[in-house]
């Protein structure tokens, strides 16, 4: 099923035309999404490609992101670069105990056109379970500027983190 990411208000893009991602869960412990971006990539500053290797700070510029919650308040966050760098990170709670989280390196391809970019990412879940899901993304311009996208924007400024972000059942 595709689900369109939205802007938070006062971050959006003009460059981006749309934003979707589709999910899919073939095996308890995999989640596939794939994140379609459209517009005027030209305007946008999107990482080259380059091996795909474990990276902090991947948030700073346009990434893709999902925040995986259990039943507990624990989550997963994991961070897909256009260049295929990626990051995984656990947390206890609500911005609380982040480390990070130990698993293989996800799948990920990237297809990219003048007007289309899309980054398709299969990712090794922690464990298995039914999850919520907060589904997001950061684009930045060439000029500097970033946008903070996401399914559902529950606070008075971007926060993916927030639990009631997590708004897609899977």
């Amino acid at each position: 099923m595709r689900h369109a990411l939205i802007p938070y208000p006062e971050t959006g893009c003009d460059a981006v035309t749309g934003l979707t991602v589709e999910v899919g869960r073939d095996e308890p412990t995999r989640l596939s999404l794939s994140f379609v971006l459209t517009g005027d990539l030209g305007r946008l500053a999107i990482p080259s490609a380059a091996p795909s290797v474990r990276t902090d700070g991947l948030w700073n510029h346009t990434c893709f992101e999902a925040f995986v919650g259990r039943p507990d308040g624990a989550y997963d966050e994991f961070n897909i670069a256009p260049s295929t760098a990626w990051a995984a990170y656990a947390f206890d709670g609500y911005r609380r105990g982040m480390r990070p989280l130990d698993i293989a390196a996800p799948q990920i391809a990237v297809i990219q056109a003048t007007d289309r970019l899309e980054v398709a990412v299969v990712l090794p879940l922690s464990v298995d379970g039914p999850r919520q899901l907060g589904l997001t993304a950061v684009i930045e311009d060439r000029t500097g500027i970033i946008s903070y996208w996401a399914l559902a924007h529950p606070a008075d400024r971007p926060d993916f983190h927030h639990p009631d972000g997590f708004v897609l059942r899977v």
